[in-house]
């Protein structure tokens, strides 16, 4: 019963204020609204890299090479001693993975794990005396269409023919467009040796990616260490896990065990995904300063209503009301306001969202997507609400505890 008669009066003094409890209500409507539309967004973009980032190379990388120079064993053998060691020259080895065959068939035996050994190196691609720098992989196709997304974005061709072709390659459009090489055609490629090989192109790919489709080409492993000279060597191993999120800790358990450098894709785009955090920083503080105005809308009407309303609370305070039901009395009123405004901020968030949706550009050579990736899920709506119903409470307690803070008899005593 106490409740009901708090909250009709708390309506009541509300709807005395219409204009300006409209207002305030906008104000708060209109945050949580472009909170939602920029969130989506922001969030969405987010999402769409990181997952073509994930899908479009493995989670993890072995090198054959080592993070951390070795340990000289003079000081291994000194370790506290003061000693100086200079004029060092390393010691040349052969590079590769040694016995990847046997790791790589230890890691597919894990579940969910997929790991496969390949050859990088660089090629000079040649045709029509026209000549394009790139990187070679050589690769095992069954396993490359679950490591990256490279099948799935054959424009002609497949991974799976340069099993059944003689000395093929796969290509991607960028090359295609630089030199005029198409499909079938014969390129010659050129290794840093000296090697030179004609191949068959069995297959051209567009990921999106300039990088990727202009200085990226796939050979078989076995073409790969005869065009780079390096017969039975990998200097990768390439793994995909169940879990993504768990690239960083499974790549140290393996570095740790193995000695190879082993690079997790996070690891790998660690500045990249820096600058995303930096980036929702600036969306929040955005936003949250947007939300700070319309809280003192907010707090101007309650401020008012409580200035207009002293004698009102003088006699409410002599009926028996307690200072506390006085300041649940203005609490109310803010919280009335701020979930109203964050109905309608809802609203007007799902609006832009759908007017967003409608938007269509394209970025050439970077994305082929048209238009905004938007995060559809419950979570900006959540959190805009949060915003605004944590800025409508805060703006209202101050004028609520200076009602609440009101003596009956120094009013009544003012008006006598």
């Amino acid at each position: 019963m106490f409740w009901r008669v708090t909250l009709s009066i708390a309506f009541a003094q509300l709807m005395n204020r219409r204009r300006q409890t409209l207002v305030s209500m906008l104000g708060v409507a209109l945050g949580v609204g472009f909170f939602i539309a920029t969130s989506s967004i922001m969030s969405g973009s987010e999402q769409d890299f990181v997952q073509r980032l994930v899908n479009n190379a493995p989670h993890i990388t072995i090198k054959d090479e080592f993070r951390n120079p070795t340990t000289q064993p003079v000081f291994i053998a000194f370790r506290h001693g003061a000693i100086s060691l200079v004029r060092t020259k390393p010691r040349e080895y052969l590079r590769g993975i040694k016995n990847y065959s046997a790791k790589v068939e230890e890691l597919s035996q894990r579940p969910g794990v997929i790991a496969e050994a390949a050859l990088t190196g660089q090629v000079i691609v040649r045709f029509a005396n026209k000549d394009v720098s790139a990187s070679v992989a050589g690769i095992d196709p069954d396993k490359e269409k679950y490591l990256t997304q490279v099948e799935s974005d054959m424009r002609q061709g497949s991974l799976e023919r340069l099993r059944t072709t003689a000395d093929g390659i796969v290509i991607g459009t960028g090359v295609t467009d630089k030199i005029g090489l198409k499909m079938d055609d014969l390129a010659t490629v050129i290794s840093p040796t000296g090697l030179v090989k004609r191949m068959k192109v069995v297959g051209v790919f567009h990921v999106g990616n300039l990088l990727l489709d202009t200085g990226q080409v796939y050979v078989l492993l076995k073409n790969a260490q005869v065009l780079l000279d390096k017969p039975f060597i990998a200097n990768q191993i390439r793994i995909k896990i169940p879990n993504p999120d768990d690239a960083e800790t499974f790549a140290a358990q393996l570095e740790a065990r193995w000695g190879y450098r082993s690079e997790s894709w996070q690891e790998v785009n660690r500045d990249i995904l820096g600058l995303f955090v930096i980036r929702n920083a600036i969306t929040y503080s955005i936003v949250s300063a947007i939300m700070v105005v319309a809280a003192f809308g907010i707090f101007n009407i309650i401020s008012t209503v409580v200035m207009e309303k002293r004698r009102d609370i003088a006699i409410m305070m002599s009926m028996g009301f307690r200072a506390r039901d006085i300041e649940a009395v203005f609490l109310i009123q803010g919280v009335l306001v701020g979930l109203l405004g964050m109905a309608i901020g809802w609203s007007i968030g799902y609006g832009l969202l759908e007017l967003l949706s409608l938007v269509k550009f394209n970025v050439p050579g970077v994305t082929e997507r048209q238009g905004f990736v938007l995060d559809r899920s419950f979570r900006p709506f959540a959190i805009g609400g949060i915003f605004a119903l944590t800025a409508a409470i805060a703006a209202a307690w101050y004028p609520a505890r200076k009602a609440a803070q009101v003596r009956p008899v120094d009013i009544i005593r003012g008006a006598a």
